[in-house]
């Protein structure tokens, strides 16, 4: 694999949301700044090739290493986790199963929402800088652009990442799909925890919508939001009433344990749409029965983000046939890689036999003709050592084995050209 260190593999070392809760993972969580410090001591141990990836639900090193402790170690220092946490919630790859899990990783199948293609954003980022660096190399680089390719093929030829999957992306799709000039519509976001600022930024880039008002019971915190995003107004939470009122659409996120918003708040004569995200419910039960308020919930947004999981799971089997084409052409290209070397040994030696030969034939041979001699040998060595590159291609073919004979027969130098896979 590592043609400079023989002694080195692959590993993907680290944690993510499959075995470690969200408070372990922020212990594990490293920096920007860190990250960089990260890679600085590794080139300076000379690890060639590494990069790491750290975002909310994971944080993994791959690299290559003479034992996953190596970067297991370098996780450590620069993160706040322990090893022994590490160990009773990590993931350790190696060699084919690292190359295995960038694919996955990288088309979708490994994200917490199945199909969730934020991670691609992140995992070129995370490339990027390590290559800014100088700690990649061409193994890292070949292996990762086919990751890529994989990824927009399986965006572009499969329904992996299509339809709604977050109750904050579905209650906007329920509005466009619902309501009648939606974007003519006061929206009044009340409650501006995770989901609450998820929907804002949906309403934002789905529809084009100008009436967006935000409240909040930390005025601060609206204030601080809707400062970064352009087109909000942000309501005194002293208005609540006054604001429920007007607006046409409300959507609720206050993430309480008991109603925010009751029947009294919303028994008037203007049709409104209520849309509940909250866990428990934070819009009282009652209000459904109401005569011009249509209520909806949690649970009947989440049959909308239900049925699009339902497509994307159908769609996993074409998924990992398209990354077992891009991981066979990786592995044509690392044997390749492999056996280049004994080609080029092998055709050194035929040609030194060539040179012998020439010579010896033309102090024997009156006028003999060398240039003809040398059009022919050559075009010989290169009729051999094609066949002998079709030999080693093919699947039946035991690469090792063969260029084990002809570097007895040939007496090439085996170690000169072998490389560890």
């Amino acid at each position: 694999m590592n043609q400079e260190n023989t002694a080195t593999k692959l590993y993907n070392v680290g944690i993510s949301y499959k075995k470690a809760d969200v408070k372990v993972r922020g212990t594990f969580s490293i920096s920007k700044e860190n990250q960089i410090l990260l890679l600085e001591e590794a080139k300076q141990k000379g690890i060639d090739g590494i990069f790491v990836l750290s975002t909310c639900n994971r944080t993994e090193i791959t690299g290559f290493a003479k034992h996953p402790f190596e970067l297991i170690s370098l996780l450590i220092k620069y993160s706040n986790g322990s090893v022994e946490s590490f160990i009773s919630v990590s993931n350790v790859f190696k060699n084919k199963d690292a190359v295995s899990h960038l694919f996955r990783i990288g088309t979708g199948l490994e994200s917490q929402i199945l199909g969730d293609y934020e991670i691609v954003g992140q995992l070129k980022t995370a490339y990027k800088q390590a290559k800014d660096l100088g700690t990649t190399n061409a193994y890292l680089e070949r292996l990762m652009n086919l990751v890529l390719q994989a990824s927009k093929d399986v965006k572009n030829h499969t329904k992996l990442s299509s339809g709604t999957t977050s109750v904050a992306y579905a209650a906007i799709q329920y509005i466009i799909e619902h309501v009648e000039n939606y974007n003519q519509k006061n929206i009044l976001i009340y409650g501006l925890g995770k989901i609450g600022q998820n929907t804002i930024k949906n309403i934002l880039e789905y529809t084009d919508n100008k009436n967006v008002t935000v409240i909040n019971r930390t005025q601060e915190k609206a204030a601080q939001f809707a400062s970064e995003y352009h087109g909000i107004d942000v309501a005194d939470f002293n208005n609540l009433a006054n604001e429920i009122d007007k607006a046409d659409i409300l959507i609720v996120s206050t993430g309480s344990n008991e109603p925010t918003v009751t029947v009294n708040q919303l028994k008037n004569d203007n049709p409104k749409l209520v849309i509940d995200l909250s866990i428990p419910s934070n819009v009282e039960i009652a209000v459904k029965k109401l005569e011009n308020i249509t209520l909806i919930n949690v649970d009947e947004l989440s049959k909308i983000t239900d049925k699009t999981l339902q497509i994307r799971e159908s769609e996993i089997p074409h998924t990992e046939k398209i990354i077992k084409r891009y991981k066979e052409e990786f592995n044509e290209w690392i044997a390749i890689r492999k056996y280049v070397p004994a080609v080029n040994a092998l055709k050194e030696s035929l040609k030194i036999i060539q040179h012998n030969e020439i010579d010896f034939h033309s102090r024997k041979i009156k006028e003999f003709n060398i240039e003809h001699a040398e059009l022919i040998t050559s075009r010989m060595i290169q009729k051999i050592t094609t066949q002998f590159i079709k030999h080693l291609k093919d699947e039946n073919t035991s690469v090792d084995q063969s260029i084990e004979v002809i570097s007895k027969m040939f007496h090439i130098n085996e170690l000169s050209i072998h490389e560890d896979n």
